[in-house]
């Protein structure tokens, strides 16, 4: 068991039985009545965001989480299957935890997975990855100035908006978090 006291940006806490992560917090010391601590949490299954006020010393329950170095290796159809870079155990992580995170992932890709008493949370990825644009609908000649977007599909079959210059076989570097097109990416 923790106290409000311990509560910062990443810590896990359980409540009701569901995990979830702090992602900002503010110690709040009024003029008149008690302290307090106002946090904003996201759910660690669904993703949900809820702003919760705990009042200062109130005990919280913490989990423990370990974020390991995997290496993604393969999609059997259902799910995904990691392998531990220290241990080289494989871990089947069904496609609901990965969530988003697919349109981003290579074979051979390094990631990092969170694990609570063996099962896995979630998928934590760099900020931006290389892709390779596997489709896109050739250029017009003159479109090289003006501002406009086209879709390119992405060697992991992902669909983004990117620049009209942009031609088949261009790597580019895509934000993992939005999916925006940040730029490309020479050899």
């Amino acid at each position: 068991m923790a106290s409000t006291a311990d509560i910062k940006n990443g810590i896990v806490i359980k409540i009701d039985g569901q995990l979830w992560t702090v992602i900002e917090f503010q110690h709040v010391k009024p003029g008149k009545g008690g302290a307090f601590v106002r946090t904003k949490m996201k759910n660690v299954v669904s993703g949900k965001v809820v702003d919760k006020t705990y009042n200062a010393g109130t005990k919280i329950e913490t989990a423990n989480v370990d974020r390991r170095d995997f290496q993604y290796l393969y999609n059997d159809g259902t799910e995904f299957i990691f392998m531990d870079k220290t241990t080289y155990e494989q871990m089947s992580v069904p496609a609901v935890t990965v969530g988003d995170a697919a349109n981003f992932m290579l074979e051979n890709q390094d990631v990092q997975l969170a694990i609570n008493e063996g099962s896995p949370l979630y998928i934590e990825l760099p900020t931006s990855v290389t892709l390779e644009i596997t489709y896109t609908e050739p250029g017009l000649q003159g479109d090289r100035s003006t501002g406009g977007n086209k879709p390119a599909t992405l060697e992991t079959g992902y669909e983004i908006q990117v620049p009209l210059f942009l031609e088949t076989g261009t790597k580019i570097k895509v934000d993992t978090r939005t999916g925006d097109y940040l730029g490309r990416v020479n050899d």
